[in-house]
């Protein structure tokens, strides 16, 4: 079952009980789509992850995707953000995770050329004979420019249905809902939370065979 709801993700959130089964995955916006300064950004950034974390399940998992940015000459580490919020809700991290957007060895300009996937928890615990590849090549077809890659949602849904017990993933910001889909073709039960009208619509026709 796939839902998807048309409104502000914080509200939705804020809005709702913690749930056993509940397990959490965002990728949240970045500085460009606020008329923000950097330190109102890191501090709504923090704010939000924290909100996520705590509406996790104790026993399931928060998973945030984010790529890094520049600023003024300026490195803006998106995982430090997220594990500050960690440290804050009493979260520990189960694993890092790159995933390369362009291919190793590229110079780019803007954004650089991979993106963290960070897993957190508070009380799950991983086998460490199931552990998987800290980097992975290829970030795979995206269905819109801001979205995550096919290859790193399919990565996260099999994550998902074989080493915990996640009933309901919940994505914030869910865009155009490639996780969403990856995590509804292995049968587990989502929940998309995105503000525009027109990403909610594919959000909800997307479908991975």
């Amino acid at each position: 079952m796939k839902e998807i709801h048309c409104t502000d993700a914080i509200e939705w959130l804020t809005s709702r009980n913690q749930e056993a089964g509940d397990s959490m995955f965002a990728s949240m916006p970045d500085i460009s789509e606020f008329n923000l300064s950097l330190p109102e950004w890191k501090s709504w950034f923090t704010q939000t992850a924290e909100l996520i974390l705590t509406k996790t399940a104790d026993d399931g998992v928060a998973i945030f995707y984010q790529s890094d940015i520049k600023i003024e000459g300026a490195w803006v580490d998106k995982s430090f953000l997220c594990q500050t919020a960690a440290e804050k809700t009493g979260h520990i991290l189960l694993w890092h995770k790159i995933i390369c957007r362009a291919p190793a060895g590229a110079v780019t300009m803007g954004r650089p050329s991979y993106s963290h996937i960070l897993c957190f928890s508070k009380n799950l615990r991983l086998d460490p004979g199931k552990s998987s590849a800290d980097v992975l090549p290829e970030i795979g077809e995206k269905n819109w420019e801001r979205g995550v890659g096919k290859n790193a949602a399919l990565m996260i849904a099999k994550f998902l249905k074989d080493q915990t017990s996640t009933k309901v993933l919940i994505n914030p910001f869910c865009g155009q809902g490639m996780v969403l889909a990856a995590v509804d073709a292995l049968g587990i039960d989502c929940i998309g939370i995105e503000r525009s009208p027109k990403r909610a619509e594919k959000a909800r026709e997307l479908s991975i065979k």
